[in-house]
């Protein structure tokens, strides 16, 4: 068996009334995905069997009751529930929210306890998931509160990468939040995953102003210069190819972006309003930061696609391969690390 084959992939249903399901089993049509990983669908081979009826995808699956029975070069399902669940596409309801909870805590457990090598995460709805178990604005706080490390969410494609400073908080809370050691920490995160999840060994790092042309010099807000750019200086001091803060209305238009190997941005939609104009579709994200791996593709649960055969999955491809990649290049980082310190004793 060839390490390809032994990396395994666990996948979290998200809310089964979206198109998570779907996007999953159409992934797995292609045979070809098995040459590069096991998947490990947490969920139930009862709903899945039903999805595959009624969208007629003729998709075969192993379903086990316990992770160790996994075969590999096969779909697996773990059985996590035997309930008969009320399917109604397109609409969220309370019990969707329920089981895309379970899902992903099963396969949370799993990629902690490493009975599985990387997660990708299928979407879910925010409001409806939330409970006395989840009270997290998305995945990434919940993952990042269940694994070791500090997380940065990465939205990406194979030539552009951009973090968040800031994430899944209120745009009034977004300028108290941003302080010289949360820029200084994403920084790291970013730096150190450039290096060992991509193999770059110089990253050069573009920063995002956080007021409208990064303040005019206090006309517009004194952030970028009080607290941004004295903070740019000081890691630049450490020998970190950083640089900024670049005025966010025309980083990308002018394609100034193309010259970095990733950007950080201030806050959510400062980030991932570009990245979305140019790679919707294309693009996935990256939870860096963390002890664990997890992608998942760049789009929520499109309930209005939901059912009617029409889900695109090329970012929930593209999320399984930039996984597996990740996962690789992290290994062999982990290997060459180890071997320099045996050689340097």
């Amino acid at each position: 068996m060839n390490k390809s084959e032994k990396i395994k992939l666990g996948i979290s249903i998200g809310d089964y009334n979206g198109v998570g399901i779907e996007i999953i089993l159409k992934t797995f049509l292609d045979k070809r995905m098995l040459d590069f990983c096991t998947p490990i669908i947490f969920g139930s081979t009862k709903l899945v069997t039903a999805y595959k009826k009624s969208m007629d995808i003729d998709l075969s699956f192993n379903g086990v009751k316990d992770i160790s029975n996994v075969v590999f070069g096969k779909v697996n399902i773990v059985n996590l529930w035997n309930d008969d669940l009320e399917v109604e596409l397109g609409i969220p309801t309370e019990a969707s929210g329920k089981y895309a909870f379970k899902s992903l805590e099963a396969a949370t457990e799993s990629l902690k306890n490493g009975e599985i090598d990387i997660l990708v995460t299928a979407p879910i709805n925010k409001d409806n998931i939330q409970s006395e178990d989840f009270k997290f604005p998305g995945h990434t706080e919940y993952l990042e509160s269940k694994l070791e490390g500090e997380s940065l969410m990465i939205l990406m494609t194979d030539n552009l990468r951009i973090g968040l400073i800031t994430g899944h908080i209120p745009v009034s809370e977004i300028s108290k939040t941003i302080t010289p050691d949360l820029i200084k920490s994403k920084v790291a995160i970013m730096y150190n995953t450039l290096v060992q999840d991509f193999a770059i060994s110089k990253p050069k790092i573009a920063i995002l102003g956080l007021n409208p042309h990064c303040g005019d010099h206090g006309v517009i807000g004194k952030e970028d210069d009080e607290i941004i750019r004295p903070t740019i200086a000081e890691i630049q001091d450490e020998g970190k190819l950083v640089y900024g803060p670049y005025a966010a209305d025309s980083f990308f238009g002018s394609q100034n972006y193309k010259k970095f190997d990733a950007i950080l941005a201030m806050y959510h939609d400062q980030g991932l309003a570009p990245f979305k104009t140019l790679a919707f579709g294309g693009g996935v994200n990256f939870t860096a930061g963390l002890e664990k791996i997890r992608m998942s593709p760049d789009h929520g649960t499109a309930y209005d696609l939901a059912g009617k055969g029409l889900a695109n999955i090329n970012s929930f491809k593209e999320a399984v391969y930039a996984a597996i990649q990740v996962y690789t290049t992290r290994e062999e980082y982990n290997d060459l690390t180890k071997n320099s310190l045996k050689t340097q004793r």
